[in-house]
């Protein structure tokens, strides 16, 4: 039976739909049957930073109101075998989706995959909370500012209440903290939020932290999933992340920030 997680946030723009990629991507390297499905209907984006945007010939909702199969919506990807993409409708509203459709789509992609990841649209609206609702763990993203971690721990309570897991009373769904864009420097500076205070907050077990990178905007722009860039640290920080949740040991890296030099301070960082 496959496992369902969910990729979500209470803040827009915290880099959910990037980790979606890379996440599912990391899980299909790692030989696991992975599916990632994009619940943000009418801003579809998955699409565009998985690189498959051309391909797009149904969607989600054509599969729920019976317009097209399952299997004609699915996207093989073409550089990691092992990994599905079921994008999102562009022209329908969010109450397209129902739980009868997303609970039959569930159902049947769990006998052919290992993982069904679900990336969710921010906030609590009808998307996001159907994309939470069949999951088994979450991987809830955050940056390093308050307003982020304080709408994160909005979701923890919606996750706690409304998923259902919590409406039959099994074990809660298993919650994972992944901080992005997180600068040690700035952080250092009083810039941005410590790592140990988000946990403070937040509660949850930190699965990955992602640092600050060009490479990210670059990888999206150019529809490879960020964790293919091998040498990028944001890149390295998602296979970390991913071999972590696969229950990997891994050191927490790109958490420090780094020590100066004497002539890089007198000079401030222009020293050859």
């Amino acid at each position: 039976m496959a496992q369902v997680i969910v990729v979500t946030s209470g803040k827009g723009g915290v880099g959910k739909t990037t980790s979606s990629a890379a996440f599912a991507t990391g899980l299909a390297q790692s030989g696991k049957k992975t599916v990632v499905i994009d619940f943000d209907v009418g801003l579809r984006n998955l699409d565009l930073i998985m690189g498959v945007e051309r391909r797009v010939v149904f969607d989600i909702v054509n599969v729920i109101t019976g317009e097209a199969k399952l299997n004609q919506a699915l996207i093989r990807d073409k550089r990691v075998e092992t990994l599905s993409i079921l994008p999102a409708s562009q022209t329908r509203d969010k109450d397209a989706l129902t739980k009868e459709g997303v609970a039959t789509i569930i159902e049947e992609l769990s006998k052919d995959f290992d993982y069904i990841l679900c990336d969710s649209p921010a906030g609590i609206e009808k998307g996001a909370l159907l994309a939470l609702y069949f999951a088994d763990q979450a991987i809830v993203v955050t940056n390093p500012e308050v307003s982020s971690v304080r709408d994160s721990d909005r979701i923890l309570g919606v996750l706690q209440s409304k998923s259902r897991r919590a409406e039959e009373k099994k074990d809660p769904v298993k919650e994972h903290l992944l901080v992005t864009r997180y600068d040690p420097n700035r952080v250092e500076r009083g810039e941005m939020l410590k790592l140990e205070d988000i946990q403070e907050i937040l509660r949850i077990p930190l699965l990955g932290v992602v640092p600050e990178s060009e490479s990210v905007l670059k990888a999206s722009n150019t529809g490879n999933p960020v964790i293919l860039d091998e040498p990028s640290p944001a890149g390295q920080a998602y296979r970390d992340a991913v071999a972590r949740f696969l229950g990997e040991d891994r050191p927490m890296r790109f958490v420090d920030a780094e020590k100066k030099g004497f002539l890089s301070r007198l000079f401030g960082g222009r020293a050859a």
